[in-house]
């Protein structure tokens, strides 16, 4: 697989995008890389796009460790290599156990998750898989999160499925040659495995 956009430089973005591009830099383990890359190529949608994102990571009203397994959800289930790659070690310092990781990579349900990560694990493969939540499992994440918490974490998992798509779209390659962290599994055999 090859990198579909040469990597933009900094110096040679406008002067106008510039600000956008320190905001990045400050935040962004990537640099300018990762989606960035991709969503600097229409610098007021980039802006957009990392105000929302900078909300979603940093002062979302989910915890960091469940932001974090919605963002591998989506990964896992958009085959999303550099999502996960990028994501996994952020998971694992706001304490997602490697267990709940190995399965969920492995494309399997998690067996060992507590009890609001199966919550979480629930609601996320439901609303992308589906496009729905049944009342039951709303009325769970209602109660058990609190409604801000199910319209940030709903609006997360949107989010990252765009993440998804714009990373495998341009075909964004694991810095340095790593291996690539997913098996890249058919969309229905996704569905048959994480929904089972």
């Amino acid at each position: 697989m090859t990198e579909r956009l040469t990597q933009i430089r900094y110096e040679d973005l406008a002067s106008e995008v510039r600000p956008l591009a320190d905001d990045i830099l400050k935040v962004s383990s990537a640099a300018l890389g990762g989606p960035y890359n991709a969503l600097l190529r229409s610098p007021d949608m980039a802006r957009r796009c990392f105000d929302l994102l900078d909300y979603l990571r940093f002062k979302t009203s989910v915890n960091k460790r469940l932001n974090e397994f919605a963002i591998l959800i989506q990964a896992r289930i958009a085959n999303a290599q550099y999502e996960w790659w990028a994501h996994e070690t952020i998971a694992r310092r706001a304490g997602l156990p490697d267990a709940v990781m190995r399965e969920l990579q492995q494309c399997m349900r998690p067996s060992s998750m507590q009890a609001d990560e199966r919550l979480v694990y629930d609601y996320c493969t439901q609303l992308t898989l589906n496009h729905r939540v049944s009342d039951a499992l709303w009325q769970e994440a209602v109660t058990s999160m609190g409604e801000q918490a199910v319209m940030d974490l709903t609006v997360l998992s949107g989010t990252y499925v765009m993440v998804s798509m714009l990373l495998n779209a341009t075909q964004v390659d694991i810095p340095a040659g790593g291996t690539p962290p997913l098996e890249v599994l058919d969309p229905v055999d996704i569905r048959r495995r994480l929904l089972a």
